[in-house]
């Protein structure tokens, strides 16, 4: 089993193809795919040069990450893939261990999906603190525990992913981690957690324009959060915070 490395990227054009070029140098060898997102910068030439697979995201919108990571996911399908990983394009300080340390316990059968879990360098996760860890304590104990229920490196089977790509309610957004979590949880997948140590990512922009990006990530995890424990008959959950 070999992994193939999935990285969803809208303007990052600093940062990817070095994260394309360490990928690369795990020791299990892995494809790499590129889904840009429509981006302005030279995102998209930089991937290419670096030596990934590229294509474009299916629908010209933004915020994506759901979208990017579908359309990944049938790329690799077509490709053969049968061990999947996504990361994200932005990542300072990514290193081959970084993949080495999720793609082994799937492809060693010790769990169905890892997650990635990190010390966060430069800002402090606002809205894994104030919504999805709540939230997900509230209506899916099953997941409380995972330090980083937003975590952006995720690897999994294929098997898994195929199942839950199936799922019509697959958000668009950055509601997506949650929910690929949620639902690896729900249908008994077995989930491990991987710490990979501290997570740096590119400068963020300034406050004003920092407060109005992770509104809307709070709004789309919150709202996914919510339909899923509709969908699971779990908000009588709340009763017992009377």
């Amino acid at each position: 089993m070999k992994p193939f490395v999935i990285f969803p990227a809208r303007n990052e054009a600093e940062t990817i193809a070095r994260c394309i070029e360490i990928a690369k140098k795990s020791k299990y060898e892995p494809e790499v795919l590129v889904v840009d997102g429509n981006s302005t910068d030279k995102t998209k030439a930089e991937a290419k040069r670096a030596g990934a697979i590229v294509i474009k995201q299916s629908q010209g919108v933004f915020p994506a990450k759901g979208i990017a990571i579908k359309d990944g996911l049938k790329e690799a399908f077509s490709l053969g893939a049968d061990c999947i990983m996504f990361l994200d394009a932005d990542i300072v300080n990514l290193t081959p261990k970084w993949v080495d340390l999720l793609a082994e316990p799937v492809i060693d059968n010790a769990c169905d999906m890892s997650r990635g879990y990190y010390r966060r360098a430069n800002y402090d996760g606002a809205v894994t603190k104030l919504v999805a860890k709540p939230l997900s304590w509230v209506f899916f104990p099953e997941v409380s525990h995972f330090n980083q229920p937003l975590s952006g490196e995720i690897c999994a089977t294929s098997g898994l992913f195929k199942t839950l790509i199936k799922g019509r309610d697959w958000p668009d957004g950055w509601g997506i981690d949650i929910w690929l979590l949620i639902e690896a949880a729900m249908k008994n997948y077995d989930i491990a957690e991987v710490y990979l140590g501290t997570k740096v990512h590119t400068s963020r922009q300034d406050y004003q324009r920092d407060v109005v990006r992770l509104s809307k990530m709070a709004e789309q995890v919150s709202v996914t959060i919510f339909k899923e424990a509709i969908k699971y008959k779990r908000v009588d959950n709340l009763k017992s915070l009377r």
